[in-house]
């Protein structure tokens, strides 16, 4: 495979860049995020099982092997080392590939390479070799999977030096992330919530303005409670939100987006106002993202705190079957008892104040 010299013209249904917003699923924006970089830079490359002929399991990827080619969209084997190890090679040619796995439990074949290769080569080489891939994984639960489909792995790799991880969690993120992710000289890990899929808002094809990668948004104001979220339960904390309001109390959300490296600044600012902090993510509790939240604002806020940060998580258990999802993933009521605990109300742990 050469150096890429040339680029390609895209079908004519996708909407322009330049154009206004149009209405997206979050799959939906996925998919004009990667043609509009294939349609930008020539070195961008996509591999994957199943992301050519069919469009991917999810239609991540649907028409674009038509619009670019099997030489730029390519189906591969169902081997995710050799996949990872494949765009390896890649940026030493000079190529950006995006590398799709299939789903979040698939990822553990390609963690040697991604550990010990990806993100590390950059560091190794003192900045003269780069390593601009972009794994895109679905994660998480929701959508009654069986087992190995349903994962939320981001913790093993948000431990990784060298790795950046984001996740979005509304079209317009989906867009502008994956644009950026692309772009970025780092490896990025692109962890797309799958139960939020089908999820529609309106979308800006333009990166004019966008926020940087590694900022949180605030996407909720309030002056009682700080509630951090990512990916998936950011909808679930918006409700939250909502729900707390009708009982007088105001809910400040914010969505980390990146989680490596992760904005605390942002998450700071809001909880030296309010004084209390909720983290809640869908994988287990045990040395997850909430820990390391709770920790980093604890040193950060110790005297601004009211109470105790609080973990609303799965449990520490392997993912259930489908007919218990419900009751593993934390939901609208549980991050709820979390708000009422940290502002001293009756909660589940203890039926009374405290």
């Amino acid at each position: 495979m050469t150096a890429p010299t040339t680029d390609r013209t895209a079908g004519p249904s996708a909407p322009s860049p330049t154009a206004g917003p149009t209405t997206l699923t979050l799959a939906g924006a996925l998919n004009l995020g990667l043609r509009h970089s294939l349609e930008e830079d020539p070195a961008v490359v996509l591999m994957g099982e199943d992301i050519g002929t069919l469009g991917g399991v999810f239609r991540v990827t649907d028409g674009l092997q038509r619009d670019f080619g099997a030489d730029r969209v390519m189906d591969t084997p169902l081997a995710e080392a050799g996949i990872v190890g494949v765009a390896v090679g890649l940026c030493y040619r000079g190529y950006r590939p995006v590398v799709e796995i299939q789903f979040d439990g698939f990822v553990y074949p390609a963690f040697d390479q991604l550990v010990t290769q990806v993100a590390k080569l950059r560091y190794r080489t003192q900045g003269r070799v780069s390593m601009p891939i972009t794994v895109r994984i679905p994660y998480g639960g929701g959508i009654g999977a069986v087992e190995h489909h349903s994962e939320s792995p981001e913790a093993y790799f948000t431990h990784t030096s060298g790795l950046r991880v984001v996740t979005c969690s509304h079209p317009q993120d989906a867009y502008t992330l994956l644009r950026q992710s692309i772009a970025c000289d780092d490896p990025v890990i692109f962890l797309e919530p799958k139960r939020r899929y089908w999820t529609k808002a309106p979308v800006e094809a333009s990166l004019d303005g966008a926020p940087p990668m590694e900022a949180a948004a605030v996407v909720v104001e309030g002056a009682d409670v700080t509630l951090v979220a990512y990916g998936p339960l950011v909808a679930t904390a918006r409700d939250a939100a909502v729900a707390a309001a009708d009982d007088g109390i105001a809910v400040e959300v914010i969505d980390l987006r990146s989680l490596s490296p992760m904005d605390l600044a942002t998450v700071e600012a809001s909880v030296r106002r309010t004084g209390r902090l909720v983290i809640t993510h869908e994988a287990q509790q045990h040395g997850g993202l909430g820990a390391e939240i709770a920790a980093s604002i604890t040193e950060r806020c110790f005297e601004h705190l009211e109470a105790p940060p609080v973990r609303v998580t799965g449990f520490d258990v392997p993912y259930p079957p489908a007919k218990l999802e419900e009751h593993f993933l934390p939901g609208l009521d549980r991050i709820l008892d979390g708000v009422d605990r940290v502002l001293g109300r009756p909660h589940s742990l203890t039926g009374r104040e405290g």
